[in-house]
């Protein structure tokens, strides 16, 4: 059999094998790795590959995935960096250079022919022994991108004594649309997890993920209720502009997720400066106490912050947090095609009467009755403030605060 039937019997098989493997729920990753496995295993000589991808993410714009011989396979984010500048490594790249010709191809012999200082990246692969390199770049329609996400990008490099040939050439161009069609679903399903996730948290997205997603679909559960909003913020962004208030309002809202989450809560959303979440219970340990933990963790956080921006000359305010605990409804709210998952009923309301009353009791974080009743061994952190009406509440309740010395986080130093 020639050799080019050879390769075009490979390739087949090899792109047979990458469908069905995506289908099982393989990543990209053990996938790039098997076709780099199964191509040397035919005698193609494949040193190094590597696949690489726009990701839709807050936190990270793209993603790799680099296999070596003899070495395995590696998986890499590439975080967000401030600005839009691009590093220097990135436009020495043979990507940049194809993706900014607008081909599909770059090829460079590292032979004796090969000019050094084009890229430094192929120079080091020359110094390796590496004899050819070969990068292409799969696009996909725009109606298939999301964000910036145009397609996939990969590269080859052999240290076959003649290079690639071009029955190899024409083998590996054959699969990189069936990778690309691989890596694609998975990033897709990523960035639908990532996207829901971001903007309804952790346990919301789960459950919408699971298919909750009909109008007036929700449960019954049982939660501690925070709320929470910053002090005196209106004064504040009266002084700072829009660019002050964004950065302000980033600031104060990470350190208080960060105590949420570090405790078991679920933020559901934010509120002009204002922030609801609730702490439902598991069997590790109840609710309220976990509450209160993530309390005084956003006490602490916010101490820190507020030394931070005080030292960059920056305004600095605090946060007043109301905890109560009721039956709500969690759920889908809203229109056929416009929803919001949320938690309803009229314990979110008495929570944010609560906390309405920081301000005139000067206490950064007041807890009502029935969550003192609650609390468990937890009810000996908190003090009565005495009983106090509050709008569209029946009848006075008491109200309690943390104890002062319970306002000092317990890992803090005294």
């Amino acid at each position: 059999m020639a050799r080019d039937a050879t390769n075009d019997e490979l390739g087949s098989r090899i792109r047979e094998w990458i469908v069905r493997t995506v289908l099982t729920g393989t990543g990209d990753v053990s996938i790039l790795a098997g076709v780099c496995e199964q191509l040397n295993a035919a005698g193609v000589s494949i040193v190094r590959a590597a696949i690489g991808a726009d990701l839709l993410d807050p936190t990270y714009d793209g993603a790799g995935a680099f296999w070596h011989r003899g070495r395995g396979v590696t998986y890499e984010d590439f975080a967000r960096k401030p600005g839009s500048e691009a590093s220097t490594e990135w436009l020495l790249s043979p990507f940049y250079r194809l993706l900014e010709s607008g081909k599909n191809q770059l090829r460079r012999r590292l032979d004796a022919s090969y000019q050094r200082g084009e890229f430094p990246l192929l120079d080091t692969f020359r110094d390796q022994g590496v004899t050819d390199y070969v990068a292409f770049v799969q696009r996909i329609d725009e109606s298939l991108q999301l964000g910036e996400f145009q397609g996939m990008v990969s590269s080859w490099t052999t240290d076959a004594r003649e290079g690639f040939s071009d029955s190899e050439l024409d083998m590996l161009e054959a699969i990189v649309p069936t990778l690309t069609l691989a890596a694609t679903l998975r990033r897709t399903h990523r960035t639908a997890c990532t996207m829901i996730t971001t903007y309804l948290g952790h346990d919301a997205a789960l459950r919408v993920l699971r298919g909750n997603i009909v109008r007036g679909r929700a449960d019954p559960i049982r939660a501690v209720i925070w709320f929470s909003d910053l002090v005196g913020f209106t004064h504040i962004s009266d002084q700072v502009g829009a660019a002050g208030v964004l950065a302000l309002l980033n600031d104060y809202a990470e350190v208080q997720v960060e105590a949420i989450e570090a405790n078991g809560g679920h933020v559901l959303k934010f509120i002009g400066d204002g922030l609801l979440a609730i702490f439902p219970d598991d069997q590790e340990k109840p609710a309220r106490a976990r509450a209160l933990d993530a309390a005084v963790e956003q006490r602490r956080r916010i101490a820190e912050l507020n030394e931070r921006r005080r030292a960059s000359e920056l305004p600095v305010t605090d946060a007043h947090i109301a905890l109560h605990v009721g039956e709500l409804l969690y759920g889908n709210v809203g229109s056929p095609r416009r929803l919001d998952f949320t938690v309803l009923g009229p314990a979110v309301n008495e929570t944010a009467r609560i906390e309405a009353l920081c301000r005139s009791l000067e206490q950064p974080v007041i807890v009502s009755s029935a969550f003192a009743e609650a609390a468990g061994d937890a009810r000996a952190r908190l003090v009565s403030l005495g009983r106090y009406a509050m709008k569209g509440v029946a009848r006075p309740q008491e109200l309690f605060t943390l104890d002062p010395e319970g306002l000092i986080p317990r890992s803090a130093p005294t």
